[in-house]
């Protein structure tokens, strides 16, 4: 108790909470432009903070990452944009929603659920934190390898109407994941003696060409359409517009989902990329209209939010107890804390323990203030719909250069997101889903190199893999996921 009255004392001041209403503002932001992302941010504050205090400091870079996180569901409803990898699951519902006339209410949902599930992932962070970093210290490369496939083969769920469409969707996305540099003995793959092939495909300007791009062809087809954008009617919701018995009807989603987004968190390299779209594939499977998600239902807004805000506190968690960042975010953060010549770890604790609780409570403070601004800024966000599209996709579009080239300062970035651009448009022409090619894209990485690793030090051995009870487990659930989904997929045929 001490040391929370100590975290309370060092956060409620003037200089700590301006930096905490700063950050989060900052990171709502670039959270919310399509290229920009939380990592974009923390660099960019990063050193800014040399000359500060360290809680000011720590303060700030927490704010970012929970604005950071939470500012990507903007721009997914408003536009089917993702502002960042861990609101691609929120354009699937979320965007139906405006399209339907419910912008404010997807808006609302989306930031209270952001909220809940960002506050559960604290929660865990704050009361379990050194026994979930011990029990995540046993994964090894079996485990890695079982969980990813066990993902991987989840695809049926987001493959639409077409289980042969989504499994080829996702081969492709796994095909690209092999664009360069073999990992382990970095032999060159599909590379064509073009060395900017070498470093591989980077995810950022994949999923801005996707989605935004192939957005941007797709508007432009009514280019010659005379049309003057209005304000659409809009009334501020109340209670984030959705109504108690909706609520309580959500409590399972939310709960589920936050698990999700903090089992994901926990393991370093996967992340919420990922964790929403299989928190979404888990509220569909469970759900008894499954077919509805993807119309514009308030369960998939729900389930992709939650998870991907229920992960910042979980990816906490294996940064501050042990020392080890679980993504290009948390990397950043650990950078935050040895600037200031603080050591993350098990001795962390008894060694700076008002400091660690200071971050604690900086998180619950930077929740309480996303909730507000977002919340009070759904106004200002829904006159987004009424700027005229030809301007707005413009901008849209020079944004994801501009982002697509800042991750690594080359041109070869800009012209990767113009080609999957134009093969998104194409996807879109032939009716075939991002959301594999994304999953396939992502995971492929860690499945190959994990898979490769466990080989190695089985010469080639695949018992081990079933010798292991985490890594059997996953691997059983895939074969079983696998099995039914191709028993549901035959059985109409049989009934014919």
């Amino acid at each position: 108790m001490d040391l929370w009255l100590s975290g309370v004392s060092q956060i409620f001041s003037f200089y700590p909470l301006a930096a905490i209403i700063m950050g989060v503002t900052v990171g709502i932001i670039f959270g919310s432009i399509p290229g920009m992302s939380a990592t974009m941010a923390i660099a960019l504050c990063l050193p800014m903070t040399f000359g500060l205090d360290p809680v000011i400091s720590l303060a700030l870079l927490v704010a970012l990452f929970v604005g950071g996180i939470s500012g990507g569901l903007i721009t997914a409803i408003l536009i089917n944009i993702p502002g960042t990898p861990s609101s691609i699951a929120t354009t699937f519902d979320g965007y139906p929603m405006t399209q339907s006339g419910q912008a404010g209410k997807a808006l609302g949902v989306g930031i209270l659920f952001s909220f809940l599930g960002s506050i559960l992932g604290c929660l865990v962070l704050f009361f379990l934190a050194p026994s979930l970093a011990r029990f995540a210290l046993r994964f090894g490369t079996y485990e890695y390898f079982s969980i990813s496939v066990f993902a991987l083969t989840l695809v049926a769920g987001l493959s639409g109407k077409s289980l042969a469409k989504g499994v080829a969707s996702a081969a492709i996305g796994l095909l690209v994941a092999m664009v360069g540099v073999a990992p382990i003995d970095g032999y060159k793959r599909f590379t064509f003696e073009f060395s900017q092939f070498d470093a591989g495909v980077a995810l950022l300007p994949v999923l801005l060409g996707l989605f935004a791009v192939s957005e941007v062809l797709k508007e432009s087809e009514n280019a010659f359409k005379k049309h003057r954008a209005k304000f659409p009617s809009f009334a501020m919701p109340k209670f984030f517009g959705i109504s108690m018995r909706e609520f309580m009807g959500q409590i399972v989603n939310l709960f589920r989902s936050s698990a999700i987004g903090i089992g994901i968190g926990l393991l370093p390299g996967i992340g919420s990329g990922t964790s929403n779209l299989l928190a979404y594939l888990a509220a569909k499977n469970s759900s008894k209209t499954p077919e509805k998600f993807g119309t514009g239902v308030v369960d998939g807004l729900v389930a992709s939010e939650s998870s991907n805000n229920a992960g910042i506190g979980a990816a906490m968690i294996p940064l501050i107890t042990l020392g080890i960042p679980g993504d290009s975010v948390t990397a950043m953060l650990l950078g935050g804390f040895l600037i200031h010549g603080i050591q993350p770890g098990p001795m962390l604790f008894q060694s700076n323990g008002s400091l660690v609780y200071a971050i604690f409570v900086a998180l619950l403070v930077a929740n309480l203030v996303m909730l507000f601004l977002e919340y009070f800024g759904i106004r200002l966000f829904v006159r987004v719909l009424a700027i005229p599209k030809h301007y707005l996709l413009s901008i849209v579009m020079v944004m994801a250069v501009i982002g697509s080239f800042a991750i690594n300062n080359r041109m070869f970035d800009v012209y990767t997101l113009i080609a999957f651009g134009a093969f998104g448009y194409a996807m879109i022409k032939f009716d075939y889903p991002f959301p594999p090619l994304i999953l396939g894209f992502i995971l492929g990485p860690m499945i190959e190199q994990n898979m490769r690793s466990a080989l190695m030090s089985t010469r080639g051995s695949f018992l081990p893999f079933f010798e292991r009870p985490v890594s059997a487990l996953f691997l059983v659930l895939a074969g079983l996921y696998v099995l039914i989904t191709i028993w549901r997929t035959m059985r109409p045929n049989r009934q014919v």
